[in-house]
């Protein structure tokens, strides 16, 4: 794998000078100083750092796998624990993939994070068509998340449990309230199950493996005030009931111009549920404005710096130790990143390269870890 050389780190170095950026510069000056090749996340971390993983990418790509092996030392199932991959037919559960994490994690001692058992999207044609009385769909409902649950039993030592339940405004998603009637905002599961399905996503998961901790998971949470006090209302009700909740995920996609008070608001509500907080899908686009002509510019490349450094830093010095459940990119180097084909634009949102070597961006992140 490899690596920016010290010349390539003096460059970055003087070029940050230059660019009137000193924190930035005491970041780069200080991986310029010190050897790289002893260092990894993982070890530089007072806290687990992880990264969503493709198992196919792991199986079929050295340098991912290197990457995947060296760098961190928790994993994230991507897709292939969503509904329309594990249960692609109603009488089928497809466990293949996440068996090739789990056996991965087990055998490298790394922590697996199971995602996700209950979402909006990405579910199986067969379930749209489902027809059934409140009962049917409650069964389903609740075999599906014990069953997943139960299979890894052991081998997930988290789960995002319900993913993604609200719109941006704060409301619940539902049919019935889809903004612009769109439906595939909406959530068929509170449409058949009732507003209450996400305490009870909760308690059969919590029954299948009471020793796995579960957590609710959502994004920007630090751009909408009413997402984020909806979530904070949700799980300090779940903590009176008893409801089995014990982290929250924030998904932290963000990109070059998210306001940085947003980030620190949220990370610091979030801490005061006393629950964990997993910054559990971090990337940092440097497009938002989707220019088709942009280029990866030293001056993108510090401003990002600075923005990864700056979670870091308010995740440390925001979050209590014992909830610091741990910081997880979403995916693993720019090129399998989810954000080029979804929104179809040149970016480059992670701490590696196309080809899985560390950008200037990696020492950035790595010392605000350390320090």
């Amino acid at each position: 794998m490899k690596s920016y050389s010290y010349i390539n780190r003096a460059i970055i170095f003087f070029k940050t000078i230059a660019a009137g950026t000193p924190f930035l510069a005491f970041i780069l000056l200080s991986a310029f100083l010190k050897p790289q090749s002893e260092e990894t996340l993982q070890s530089a971390a007072p806290f687990p750092i992880g990264a969503a993983v493709n198992p196919f990418l792991l199986q079929t790509d050295s340098a991912y796998r290197r990457v995947v092996e060296t760098e961190f030392n928790s994993i994230t199932s991507e897709n292939v624990l969503k509904w329309a991959a594990v249960h692609p037919a109603e009488n089928k559960f497809d466990f293949s993939k996440g068996d090739t994490l789990a056996e991965f994690a087990l055998s490298h001692h790394i922590r697996f994070h199971g995602h996700n058992l209950c979402w909006y999207q990405y579910n199986p044609k067969w379930l749209s068509s489902f027809k059934g009385d409140s009962a049917a769909w409650e069964r389903l409902f609740k075999t599906h998340i014990q069953t997943v649950v139960s299979h890894y039993k052991g081998k997930v030592a988290s789960w995002d449990v319900v993913n993604e339940a609200f719109h941006n405004d704060g409301t619940l998603r539902s049919e019935k309230n889809t903004p612009d009637n769109k439906p595939d905002d909406g959530c068929i599961w509170a449409r058949n199950l009732g507003i209450d399905y996400i305490a009870r996503a909760f308690q059969y998961a919590h029954e299948a493996d009471p020793d796995a901790l579960l957590f609710y998971n959502d994004y920007d949470q630090e751009i909408y005030p009413g997402k984020l006090r909806s979530i904070i209302n949700m799980v300090n009700y779940f903590k009176k009931r008893g409801v089995p909740i014990n982290g929250i995920g924030i998904q932290m996609h963000i990109n070059i111009l998210t306001p940085k008070d947003g980030i620190t608001n949220a990370i610091k509500q979030l801490a005061n549920t006393g629950l964990k907080i997993h910054i559990a899908e971090l990337d940092i686009s440097v497009n938002p404005r989707n220019d088709p002509n942009i280029i990866y510019s030293d001056s993108l490349q510090n401003l990002q710096s600075s923005l990864f450094a700056f979670v870091v830093q308010q995740y440390k010095l925001l979050v209590p130790k014992e909830q610091q459940y741990g910081i997880t990119t979403w995916n693993v180097g720019d090129a399998d990143s989810w954000i080029r084909p979804t929104y179809k634009k040149k970016d480059w949102p992670l701490l590696f390269d196309d080809s899985y070597a560390k950008k200037p961006v990696y020492y950035a992140f790595i010392n605000a870890l350390k320090n």
